[in-house]
C-alpha cells in the first residue's frame, strides 16, 4: 500500500480510534499510514500531537476500587418498606385465600345438595324410605330406583 491509498479522513479516523502509536493500528493500514505520515508531515503532526496527549492521559488513569462506598450509597438511597404497605399486601393475600376457601366450600355444598338422585340414595337411604323426595328429584322411571 502506498500513501496515496490512505486519505486524510481515513488517517484521522484511525488516529482517533487507535491513538498516536501506529503499532496499535490494524496491520492492513499501518504501511499506508506510515507512508502518509512521511508524505504529509504538516497535516499529520497536529493530529498525532493531540492523540499523544490523550494516550498519555489514558495511561495515567487508574481505576479506583469504589465497590464498598458505592454499595453503601445504593443501600442508603434504596426506598424503605413501609409497615402499612406490608400490612395491605398481607391483608390482600389473606382475603384472596379466604375467598378461594369459601368458593371451595360452596362448591362442595352445592355438589352434595344438587347431586344426582342415585348419589342421594347412597348417602341417605332413610330419606328415600320416608317419601320426602319429590317426583322431580326421583322420577318413577329412574333406573336407579330398581
Amino acid at each position: 500500500m502506498t500513501w496515496e491509498d490512505m486519505s486524510e479522513e481515513r488517517f484521522l479516523t484511525l488516529a482517533a480510534a487507535y491513538g498516536a502509536d501506529m503499532a496499535r493500528w490494524p496491520s492492513g493500514d499501518r504501511a499506508a499510514a506510515e507512508a502518509f505520515v512521511a508524505a504529509n508531515p504538516k497535516i499529520v503532526e497536529a493530529c498525532l500531537a493531540a492523540e499523544r496527549l490523550l494516550d498519555a492521559a489514558l495511561e495515567r488513569y487508574r481505576e479506583r476500587d469504589a465497590a464498598a462506598p458505592l454499595r453503601a450509597r445504593i443501600i442508603a438511597a434504596a426506598p424503605r418498606e413501609r409497615a402499612a404497605g406490608a400490612m395491605w399486601r398481607w391483608l390482600t393475600g389473606a382475603g384472596l385465600g379466604l375467598g378461594l376457601a369459601a368458593s371451595c366450600a360452596a362448591g362442595v355444598a352445592a355438589g352434595y345438595t344438587l347431586g344426582h338422585p342415585a348419589v342421594a340414595r347412597l348417602m341417605g337411604p332413610a330419606l328415600l324410605d320416608s317419601g320426602q323426595l319429590s317426583a322431580v328429584a326421583d322420577p318413577a322411571g329412574d333406573a336407579a330406583a330398581s
